[in-house]
């Protein structure tokens, strides 16, 4: 019986971090690979978390945006763990208010890593998923209040259930295109780059579900997308209303409903209650 295994992205500060730290205080029973892009900073956290009695953790390297880290990742977990039980897409960034980039190179650096980069560490892990895994991609409030600023014909895309992944990424990939061009407003996009992406992760996230449904009916795997409120990190500031460990309530419940729910799954869920899309 191999032994179970939760991988986390993005969690050497923040919401990861308080992830990686809640799993441990829920009683997840297997190892907990913490990861982050750079190795000193995933390092010390871990090093943190043991010495507030966390043993079960351990620093895997990983950046999303590198696709050929996302399958060392892969590889590392077929070879040491057989699968993959619970998988946390926390990874993301945000420009400040106050960013001086034009807003074309803020949509591009932006969906790359929130978009693109959980997309493809999604592609590495998704097919080493265990039965009765849990998936957890980190969305945000921003992505529900964003497409309430899309145009309507963007609304219906966005609220279609019969969208593909490959209509998804073109879409993501049209807002660049009128961001870079000065004309997404013109064409029905919000004017928030970040807005933007976690549309795609929500979106992307309901797709998936459906994808297991149709392709793993039976194995009991549930698939959701989730806000963690606003929480005081260095994205969003000191203002925030949530500490990191009240915005991991959320992505921790969903990473543990027990075996045999049936649900949430394919949704967007905010202080462990499902939001309408």
């Amino acid at each position: 019986m191999s032994k179970t295994v939760a991988v986390v992205t993005g969690a050497n500060k923040g919401i990861g971090l308080a992830i990686v730290k809640g799993l441990c205080k829920a009683g997840f029973n297997g190892d907990i690979l913490l990861t982050a892009r750079n190795e000193k900073l995933g390092q010390d956290a871990v090093a943190g978390l043991k010495s507030e009695g966390c043993k079960n953790v351990i620093f895997h390297q990983l950046d999303i945006c590198d696709q050929g880290s996302s399958l060392k990742l892969k590889k590392f977990l077929e070879e040491k763990y057989g699968g993959l039980d619970v998988f946390i897409n926390n990874a993301g960034m945000a420009f400040k208010h106050s960013a001086t980039e034009p807003f074309g190179e803020q949509a591009e650096v932006t969906m790359r890593t929130n978009f693109w980069g959980t997309l493809w560490v999604c592609h590495a892990l998704l097919p080493i998923l265990r039965p009765n895994a849990r998936v957890v991609n980190v969305s945000s409030f921003v992505s529900k209040k964003s497409l309430d600023q899309c145009s309507p014909e963007l609304q219906a895309k966005f609220r279609n259930k019969d969208l593909s992944e490959e209509e998804l990424c073109l879409l993501m990939g049209e807002f660049v295109q009128a961001a870079q061009a000065g004309d997404h407003t013109a064409q029905g996009w919000p004017n928030t780059a970040y807005g933007t992406t976690k549309i795609g992760v929500t979106v992307l996230s309901r797709i998936q579900a459906r994808v297991l449904t149709e392709t793993r009916p039976g194995d009991g795997i549930l698939l959701n997308a989730c806000c963690p409120g606003w929480v005081r990190t260095d994205m969003a500031g000191p203002n925030a209303t949530k500490s990191p460990e009240e915005g991991a309530e959320t992505p921790v419940y969903l990473a543990m409903l027990p075996e045999g729910a049936k649900e949430p799954h394919g949704q967007l869920v905010w202080d462990k209650t499902v939001q309408e899309w």
